[in-house]
């Protein structure tokens, strides 16, 4: 699947200029420090956009998300998935889905994007918030079919507050395999 992101058929034609999908209306965090249990925590805040749920003191997430090894996805996941209470006592349902860098497509990373809904992504050991793609969209004349292909994944670095906080994968000039995954997760009253 990500052959559909990354590259482009031999006789594929842009059908299009470039067109892109963001979420804009998240906080401007920044991790208390560069430690990777703080970035994760405050990236997670950034995404979540709930201090009753996540990541505060007495929030639901808190202790699983300070569990969770910031260096794997699908730890965290796994940590966070389920059912959690609020400091109130209010129960909430966690869904997270870990997204393995193969399986990883444009059609998925533009729709949840459009439903507003960022994410976390594992580039180089380091995590980001997923908040916007630019993608092409390849016309193939033979099939008369498009494909949306992936240009540049968007990314917030919540360690900064300067302009080292917008990051952006290049698939021209970024190494794919560097990439270890993208965390999607929600959370709703239960």
């Amino acid at each position: 699947m990500a052959a559909l992101v990354f590259c482009g058929s031999a006789r594929a034609q842009h059908s299009y200029t470039p067109d892109g999908v963001r979420v804009n209306d998240l906080p401007r965090l920044m991790a208390q420090s560069h430690d990777p249990s703080d970035v994760l925590l405050t990236s997670l805040d950034t995404i979540l956009q709930d201090r009753e749920v996540c990541c505060g003191k007495d929030s639901a997430l808190e202790d699983s998300a300070q569990k969770a090894d910031p260096a794997s996805l699908k730890d965290v996941a796994t940590k966070l998935q389920g059912r959690h209470l609020l400091s109130d006592g209010r129960p909430i349902m966690v869904t997270t889905q870990y997204i393995a860098p193969d399986a990883i497509n444009a059609y998925l990373l533009i729709e949840t994007l459009q439903k507003k809904h960022a994410m976390l992504m594992l580039w180089k050991s380091h995590l980001y918030v997923l908040y916007g793609v630019m993608y092409v969209e390849d016309y193939d004349p033979n099939t008369f079919s498009g494909t949306d292909n992936v240009t540049k994944l968007l990314l917030i670095d919540t360690r900064y507050s300067d302009s080292r906080r917008n990051v952006e994968f290049n698939r021209a000039t970024d190494d794919w395999t560097q990439v270890q995954g993208v965390l999607w997760i929600t959370a709703a009253p239960q």
